[in-house]
């Protein structure tokens, strides 16, 4: 575990910004397509774990894979949800191995009527390089 001068300093770019940003928003494309799917393990195969989500001051962590419950997807279906989609995705801090992103997502029904928008913060970084989110705040 690095000390805590040298987990705070930058450490130089090796690829360019633009790069690692398209990098990371594969990853946030990939989640969507696989939670569109109602594909939770293909979810989980873009998260790095443990996995963090703040909404408010709560916290949840998921410290491995298959922790969504296995009525997810069909409760929000009966919410009227058929997919989801980013309405805007802002790279709010880049990184040597991570990309932070305000992400702006809608949640739809089938004639692309708007059920709900939100906008969050996620979190994701390279580990063994494989872009995965590890922290998302609602």
């Amino acid at each position: 575990m690095p000390d805590l001068a040298t987990f705070v300093s930058p450490r130089a770019f090796i690829e360019s910004p633009e790069t690692l940003i398209d990098g990371a928003s594969a990853c946030l494309d990939r989640v969507t397509d696989r939670f569109n799917a109602c594909d939770a393990e293909g979810v989980d195969a873009e998260l790095h774990f443990p996995h963090v989500m703040w909404s408010g001051a709560s916290r949840l962590e998921w410290p491995n894979a298959g922790r969504h419950p296995t009525d997810f997807f069909d409760t929000l279906k009966r919410s009227g949800w058929h997919h989801t989609r980013y309405e805007d995705k802002q790279a709010a801090l880049v990184g040597r191995d991570k990309v932070h992103f305000v992400v702006t997502y809608s949640r739809r029904r089938a004639d692309n009527e708007i059920l709900s928008m939100h906008t969050n913060l996620w979190m994701i970084v390279r580990i063994d390089d494989r872009w995965g989110i590890c922290l998302r705040s609602y």
